[in-house]
Protein backbone atom coordinates (compact mmCIF):
# COMPACT_ATOMS: atom_id res chain seq x y z
CA UNK A 1 0.00 0.00 0.00
CA UNK A 2 1.22 3.49 -0.80
CA UNK A 3 2.16 5.70 2.15
CA UNK A 4 -0.12 8.70 2.71
CA UNK A 5 0.95 11.72 4.71
CA UNK A 6 -0.49 14.67 2.78
CA UNK A 7 -2.74 14.94 -0.23
CA UNK A 8 -3.14 18.20 -2.12
CA UNK A 9 -5.70 18.17 -4.89
CA UNK A 10 -8.69 19.88 -6.32
CA UNK A 11 -12.01 18.52 -5.11
CA UNK A 12 -14.96 17.16 -7.01
CA UNK A 13 -18.42 17.25 -5.42
CA UNK A 14 -21.18 14.64 -5.46
CA UNK A 15 -23.59 16.43 -3.14
CA UNK A 16 -26.32 13.77 -2.99
CA UNK A 17 -26.90 12.38 0.51
CA UNK A 18 -26.89 8.63 1.15
CA UNK A 19 -24.57 7.62 -1.71
CA UNK A 20 -24.49 3.90 -1.11
CA UNK A 21 -22.00 1.26 -2.15
CA UNK A 22 -24.29 -0.01 -4.92
CA UNK A 23 -24.12 3.44 -6.50
CA UNK A 24 -20.35 3.61 -6.00
CA UNK A 25 -19.87 0.22 -7.70
CA UNK A 26 -22.99 -1.52 -9.03
CA UNK A 27 -23.47 -5.14 -7.97
CA UNK A 28 -22.94 -6.49 -11.49
CA UNK A 29 -19.22 -5.65 -11.14
CA UNK A 30 -18.72 -7.50 -7.86
CA UNK A 31 -17.72 -10.69 -9.68
CA UNK A 32 -14.45 -8.96 -10.54
CA UNK A 33 -11.76 -9.86 -8.03
CA UNK A 34 -8.92 -7.70 -9.32
CA UNK A 35 -8.73 -4.20 -7.87
CA UNK A 36 -7.22 -2.83 -11.05
CA UNK A 37 -9.67 -1.66 -13.68
CA UNK A 38 -12.60 -1.17 -11.30
CA UNK A 39 -12.29 2.62 -11.53
CA UNK A 40 -13.96 2.62 -14.93
CA UNK A 41 -17.09 1.23 -13.26
CA UNK A 42 -17.21 3.70 -10.35
CA UNK A 43 -20.66 5.31 -10.38
CA UNK A 44 -21.36 3.46 -13.66
CA UNK A 45 -25.11 3.96 -13.49
CA UNK A 46 -24.68 7.71 -13.04
CA UNK A 47 -21.70 8.23 -15.32
CA UNK A 48 -23.30 6.68 -18.37
CA UNK A 49 -26.57 7.16 -20.20
CA UNK A 50 -28.80 4.20 -21.10
CA UNK A 51 -27.02 3.85 -24.46
CA UNK A 52 -23.62 3.58 -22.69
CA UNK A 53 -22.37 7.01 -23.69
CA UNK A 54 -20.91 9.30 -20.99
CA UNK A 55 -23.38 11.57 -19.25
CA UNK A 56 -21.82 15.05 -19.64
CA UNK A 57 -23.86 16.35 -16.69
CA UNK A 58 -22.34 13.90 -14.21
CA UNK A 59 -19.69 15.73 -12.12
CA UNK A 60 -16.95 13.10 -12.59
CA UNK A 61 -17.32 13.32 -16.38
CA UNK A 62 -16.65 17.05 -16.54
CA UNK A 63 -13.16 18.03 -17.77
CA UNK A 64 -12.48 20.09 -14.64
CA UNK A 65 -12.90 16.95 -12.50
CA UNK A 66 -10.04 15.19 -14.27
CA UNK A 67 -7.19 14.34 -11.90
CA UNK A 68 -9.19 15.27 -8.77
CA UNK A 69 -8.06 13.05 -5.89
CA UNK A 70 -10.52 14.30 -3.28
CA UNK A 71 -14.20 13.42 -3.56
CA UNK A 72 -16.66 15.45 -1.47
CA UNK A 73 -19.81 13.40 -0.94
CA UNK A 74 -23.15 14.26 0.58
CA UNK A 75 -24.13 13.24 4.11
CA UNK A 76 -23.98 9.52 4.94
CA UNK A 77 -21.49 8.51 2.24
CA UNK A 78 -20.82 4.80 1.66
CA UNK A 79 -23.96 3.46 3.32
CA UNK A 80 -25.57 0.23 2.20
CA UNK A 81 -24.04 -3.20 1.82
CA UNK A 82 -20.50 -4.11 2.71
CA UNK A 83 -18.37 -4.37 -0.37
CA UNK A 84 -14.66 -3.82 -0.49
CA UNK A 85 -15.08 -3.20 -4.20
CA UNK A 86 -16.40 0.32 -3.42
CA UNK A 87 -13.11 1.74 -2.10
CA UNK A 88 -11.21 -0.32 -4.68
CA UNK A 89 -13.20 1.38 -7.46
CA UNK A 90 -12.69 4.87 -6.01
CA UNK A 91 -8.95 4.31 -5.59
CA UNK A 92 -8.63 2.92 -9.11
CA UNK A 93 -10.58 5.95 -10.38
CA UNK A 94 -7.83 8.13 -8.88
CA UNK A 95 -9.35 9.18 -5.56
CA UNK A 96 -7.21 9.16 -2.44
CA UNK A 97 -9.77 10.67 -0.05
CA UNK A 98 -13.51 11.01 0.49
CA UNK A 99 -14.92 13.84 2.61
CA UNK A 100 -18.38 13.96 4.19
CA UNK A 101 -20.12 14.77 7.46
CA UNK A 102 -20.85 11.08 7.97
CA UNK A 103 -19.25 8.02 6.41
CA UNK A 104 -20.74 4.59 6.97
CA UNK A 105 -18.71 2.46 9.40
CA UNK A 106 -18.16 -0.55 7.15
CA UNK A 107 -17.21 1.61 4.18
CA UNK A 108 -14.87 3.65 6.38
CA UNK A 109 -13.12 0.49 7.62
CA UNK A 110 -12.79 -0.91 4.12
CA UNK A 111 -11.48 2.43 2.86
CA UNK A 112 -8.80 2.73 5.54
CA UNK A 113 -7.64 -0.86 5.03
CA UNK A 114 -7.21 -0.22 1.32
CA UNK A 115 -5.53 3.20 1.31
CA UNK A 116 -8.48 5.57 0.84
CA UNK A 117 -8.82 8.33 3.45
CA UNK A 118 -12.39 8.67 4.77
CA UNK A 119 -12.43 12.19 6.23
CA UNK A 120 -15.33 13.33 8.43
CA UNK A 121 -15.74 17.09 8.74
CA UNK A 122 -18.17 19.34 10.56
CA UNK A 123 -21.22 20.87 8.87
CA UNK A 124 -19.70 24.35 8.19
CA UNK A 125 -16.63 22.89 6.44
CA UNK A 126 -18.79 20.45 4.50
CA UNK A 127 -21.21 23.15 3.35
CA UNK A 128 -18.26 25.32 2.23
CA UNK A 129 -16.82 22.43 0.20
CA UNK A 130 -20.19 21.60 -1.38
CA UNK A 131 -20.56 25.09 -2.83
CA UNK A 132 -16.90 25.38 -3.88
CA UNK A 133 -16.58 22.45 -6.27
CA UNK A 134 -13.03 22.30 -7.61
CA UNK A 135 -11.45 24.01 -4.60
CA UNK A 136 -7.87 22.98 -3.87
CA UNK A 137 -7.57 21.21 -0.53
CA UNK A 138 -4.70 19.76 1.47
CA UNK A 139 -5.27 16.84 3.80
CA UNK A 140 -2.52 16.49 6.41
CA UNK A 141 -3.02 13.06 7.94
CA UNK A 142 -0.32 13.21 10.66
CA UNK A 143 -1.83 16.46 11.99
CA UNK A 144 -5.47 15.50 11.17
CA UNK A 145 -5.99 18.82 9.38
CA UNK A 146 -7.89 19.80 6.24
CA UNK A 147 -6.90 23.15 4.73
CA UNK A 148 -8.72 24.66 1.77
CA UNK A 149 -6.98 27.24 -0.40
CA UNK A 150 -8.89 30.50 0.01
CA UNK A 151 -11.21 28.85 2.50
CA UNK A 152 -11.44 27.34 5.97
CA UNK A 153 -9.17 24.97 7.88
CA UNK A 154 -10.54 22.22 10.09
CA UNK A 155 -9.33 19.38 12.26
CA UNK A 156 -10.81 15.94 11.65
CA UNK A 157 -10.96 12.79 13.76
CA UNK A 158 -9.10 9.72 12.52
CA UNK A 159 -8.40 6.34 14.10
CA UNK A 160 -4.78 6.47 15.38
CA UNK A 161 -3.91 2.90 14.38
CA UNK A 162 -5.37 3.35 10.88
CA UNK A 163 -3.45 6.64 10.53
CA UNK A 164 -0.21 4.90 11.57
CA UNK A 165 -0.76 2.17 8.98
CA UNK A 166 -1.61 4.64 6.22
CA UNK A 167 1.32 6.93 7.02
CA UNK A 168 3.70 3.96 7.02
CA UNK A 169 2.08 2.42 3.92
CA UNK A 170 1.29 -0.86 5.65
CA UNK A 171 -1.84 -2.88 6.23
CA UNK A 172 -2.85 -4.79 9.35
CA UNK A 173 -1.02 -7.95 8.25
CA UNK A 174 2.17 -5.98 7.57
CA UNK A 175 1.87 -4.50 11.07
CA UNK A 176 1.55 -7.95 12.64
CA UNK A 177 4.44 -9.32 10.58
CA UNK A 178 6.63 -6.44 11.74
CA UNK A 179 6.17 -7.81 15.27
CA UNK A 180 6.81 -11.47 14.36
CA UNK A 181 9.88 -11.76 16.57
CA UNK A 182 8.06 -10.41 19.64
CA UNK A 183 5.03 -12.61 18.91
CA UNK A 184 7.24 -15.71 18.56
CA UNK A 185 9.05 -14.88 21.82
CA UNK A 186 5.72 -14.45 23.62
CA UNK A 187 4.35 -17.70 22.19
CA UNK A 188 7.51 -19.59 23.16
CA UNK A 189 7.28 -18.23 26.70
CA UNK A 190 3.57 -19.09 27.08
CA UNK A 191 3.23 -22.39 25.25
Amino acid sequence: MESITTITSKTVVLAQPNIDTDQIIPARYLKLTDKHGLGQFAFADWRCRADGSPNPDFPLNRPEARDAQILVGGDNFGCGSSREHAPWALIDAGFRAVISTQIADIFRGNAMRNGLLPIIVDKPMHEWLLVHDGATATIDLPNRTLRVEGGPTAKFPFDPFAAKCLIEGIDELDFLLSHARQISAYEAQHS
